[in-house]
């Protein structure tokens, strides 16, 4: 534990073990965070498989996988396109941790193909729960900033 004695002996230029220092935080180092998996379904049925890391979002997993969806994430999650339109299943949709913010829905509107479960990639950050979801890529996309 930290003390004041501590604290003044470090003024006085004196040094301190390090295992002394408790750390407070409660989060995995990133080298250790958990693996999810996502498959990605193109409007041709192709199907990509892909892995992140709890925390990811999914346009994160799209570029750390270097995944050739044309166009996805123009904007590399700004809220300034809607090219990272996914459509999601109801129950995924209905399962996700966050709704949708006025902002992200605002780029939705602009978004081709739309969907009462759409959701843009860069919005939907991966938890344990959506560890193995399938996410449809629509056929066309639209980037709002054109």
């Amino acid at each position: 534990m930290f003390s004041f004695k501590m604290l003044h002996n470090l003024k006085n230029g004196a040094t301190i073990n390090s295992s002394l220092i408790r750390t407070a935080s409660t989060t995995q180092p990133l080298s250790e965070k958990q693996e999810v998996n996502i498959t990605f379904v193109r409007a041709n049925g192709e199907r990509i498989k892909a892995k992140g890391k709890i925390g990811d979002t999914i346009l994160d997993i799209v570029v750390n996988n270097e995944i050739d969806l044309d166009g996805y994430g123009a904007c590399e999650g700004t809220l300034t396109c809607s090219t990272c339109h996914l459509i999601l299943s109801k129950q995924v949709y209905d399962n996700l941790p966050d709704k949708p913010t006025d902002e992200e829905l605002d780029m939705l509107d602009l978004a081709y193909d739309l969907t009462d479960t759409s959701r843009l990639g860069c919005q939907i950050v991966m938890t344990k729960e959506l560890d193995g979801i399938e996410v449809k890529v629509p056929a066309t996309i639209n980037d709002a900033r054109a």
